[in-house]
């Protein structure tokens, strides 16, 4: 263990040293003009560009980046922060605690290897976050001579491309993946799809909007590269719909209703998939049917059936999905985020649009799909940060080929953890939460009250408006409304209610009476499926040295325990059966851990899996010689 630790331990006191030395360079800067540190930037440019090695004039670029910071925003980096700055330059993922200002930290190597001249993404969670950062960041960039482009939903192609012939790109794991393979279908296989290569073949123009994968730095790296990593970036190709398919899909979702569970149909838990037994296929044989549908043979009806049930059996509005005018949105289960332009395949899409009762789209096939896992290994060189990443250390490594480093924070964290309470039922569970809430809000603090879905979020407002505690409910919808709303919730007596990603990326500020007062609370509700995202929630609290406290309320009928194996479901059914309104000992969370873990293990299998297939079916496509960036393309 100690081998393990030392030498990331000198490697970060190297890094803080020479942050020592480099802060001390960008003080010398203070005094010379606007115009001296541009030239200064330019002379720079021609260097890192004519040596091609960009990483020996680190000092000197970092240097002038605080210098533009400083300018720009008052104020120029923490030491922690640029040594963050060191370890991304070296192509690490930084593990830096919220609110520690990954953001401004980013500006560092962005403009370093932004000095390259063959672009660099900086990839965020959210368009929200996106545009407020290149917005806000655009004027350190623009003291140093570079300049920066925003990708978004809406942008036409040559808006695109004159965003991506910019320095520094701002945009989502999304923009990024879809725009590569569009430029894919466009123009086929060609030699830029990886590293930039010479300068001025940057500027050509081309067929696409893209010019290359130089370099990608990816903002809160474990949601996008693991987290979203099991859902893979799909083109469709709209299929022609049959006659009779719209009617179908009504009948299979009317008929779904009526089937019984455990004798009709059998429901696989870790699959989330519902298959028909022999009782169920002969009781669907002998259904009435209407006219239409009697032209399809009875394995399309069985096939469509199964659709049904597993729409109503493993996907539930607002956690899964959300209903914005008349049309079904995926959620990202990670984040609580919608997934702007991504549909489930193979009907089921459309079987939870006949579930929900709203027009029923054209079924899509895959023209062009890419996992995040190999989007982002055709980038060059790769970094990231987050509040959260020694967890999937193992796993960025063996497939990003990015180590972990653990940054430390810039001031003590005062953070304090309260034991787990567990409860037999969801309801008693709810009220200790309201009368906790009731208790905090008395004494002054300010609580943030995290929930794993919409429906969670729901719930918990009907019992605080009954006992009539003032809050706000946060649902990871609208970015520009949740940004501002977390960033009130430091204020005294203010409870806010927010799906555990709601308003990631934003800073609490908390009032001065609140920090006085013990800072803000974190009541956490339930456990996640990934501890990495409950981290995540916690860190809201306690901040920058400030106060604050966190307690998990958990519940024997909390979703995670669905995942367990029936035998150890069974024992906790009887046991909240027996005491539906006692509170259990602190002890029993370790059931919850187990859980979270055993769901950990098959997510991590779930990505290595999809991985391993686009793989080897890469393989087979360039034995073909098509192009494996549409290795499942309809042909």
């Amino acid at each position: 263990m100690m081998q393990s630790i030392l030498p990331q331990q000198l490697q970060i006191a190297r890094w803080t040293a020479q942050a020592q030395a480099v802060l001390g360079s960008a003080e010398r800067l203070e005094e010379i003009s606007d115009e001296e540190l541009r030239r200064r930037a330019r002379e720079l440019v021609w260097t890192v560009r004519t040596e091609g090695n960009c990483t020996a004039a680190l000092h000197a670029v970092y240097a002038l980046a605080i210098e533009s910071t400083r300018r720009t925003l008052g104020f120029r980096q923490h030491p922690v922060q640029v040594a963050g700055a060191f370890a991304m330059a070296g192509g690490r993922i930084v593990e830096m605690q919220t609110g520690e200002g990954k953001t401004v930290t980013a500006v560092l190597p962005a403009v370093l290897r932004g000095m390259v001249g063959c672009g660099v993404h900086v990839v965020t969670s959210n368009e929200y976050l996106a545009g407020r950062d290149a917005e806000q960041l655009a004027p350190i960039y623009a003291r140093l001579g570079l300049t920066v482009g925003l990708v978004t939903s809406g942008l036409s192609d040559d808006e695109r491309r004159t965003a991506y012939d910019c320095d520094v790109t701002y945009g989502t794991a999304s923009e990024f993946g879809f725009d590569l393979l569009r430029d894919r279908l466009k123009s086929g296989p060609s030699a830029d799809s990886g590293a930039c290569g010479a300068t001025a073949a940057c500027s050509e123009r081309r067929p696409g909007v893209q010019r290359g994968h130089y370099f990608a730095l990816i903002d809160e790296a474990d949601s996008i590269l693991i987290d979203e990593a099991r859902t893979p970036l799909m083109i469709g190709a709209e299929r022609a719909q049959e006659a009779g398919t719209v009617g179908l899909y009504r009948w299979a979702d009317r008929t779904a209703e009526r089937m019984r569970p455990n004798i009709d149909y059998v429901f696989d838990d870790r699959r989330r998939q519902a298959h028909l037994t022999d009782d169920g296929c002969r009781r669907v044989a002998l259904l009435p049917k209407p006219e239409l549908i009697g032209t399809f043979n009875s394995e399309r009806l069985f096939e469509h059936l199964e659709k049904s049930l597993t729409a109503h059996a493993a996907f539930s509005r607002d956690r899964d999905y959300v209903v914005l005018d008349e049309e079904v949105s995926i959620v990202n289960e990670g984040t609580g985020r919608i997934m702007a332009g991504r549909k489930w395949q193979e009907g089921l899409h459309q079987a939870v649009e006949a579930k929900e009762g709203v027009p029923i789209t054209a079924e899509t096939g895959s023209a062009a799909r890419i996992t995040i896992q190999s989007l982002f290994r055709t980038y060059e060189h790769l970094a990231g940060m987050t509040g959260t990443a020694v967890q999937a250390a193992g796993e960025l490594r063996k497939v990003y080929r990015a180590r972990v480093s653990v940054i430390p924070t810039h001031r003590p964290c005062l953070r304090r953890r309260f034991p787990p309470r567990v409860f037999s039922s969801l309801a008693a569970k709810r009220r200790a939460v309201a009368a906790e809430v009731s208790r905090l809000i008395g004494l002054g603090r300010a609580v943030l009250v995290g929930t794993p879905s919409v429906t969670a979020s729901e719930g918990l407002r009907r019992v605080f408006e009954e006992q009539g505690i003032p809050h706000v409910v946060l649902n990871a919808v609208h970015h520009a409304r949740e940004a501002e709303i977390v960033a009130e919730a430091g204020q005294p007596g203010r409870v806010t209610i927010a799906t555990n990603m709601a308003g990631r990326g934003t800073d609490i500020l908390l009032h001065a009476d609140v920090r006085a007062a013990g800072g803000l609370h974190v009541i956490a509700t339930e456990m996640h499926t990934s501890s990495r995202v409950d981290r995540q929630l916690v860190g809201r609290c306690a901040r920058q040295g400030d106060p604050g406290s966190f307690q998990f309320f958990l519940s024997l009928e909390d979703e995670l325990l669905s995942t367990l194996p029936p035998r150890d479901r069974e024992a906790l059914l009887r046991t909240a059966a027996a005491a539906p309104e006692r509170e259990l000992p602190s002890s029993q969370a370790s059931i919850f851990v187990r859980a979270q873990r055993r769901l950990e293990r098959m997510h991590a299998k779930q990505r290595k899996n999809l991985l391993k297939q686009e793989q080897l079916q890469r393989k087979r496509c360039r034995e073909m010689g098509l192009d494996p960036f549409l290795e499942i393309t309809e042909r």
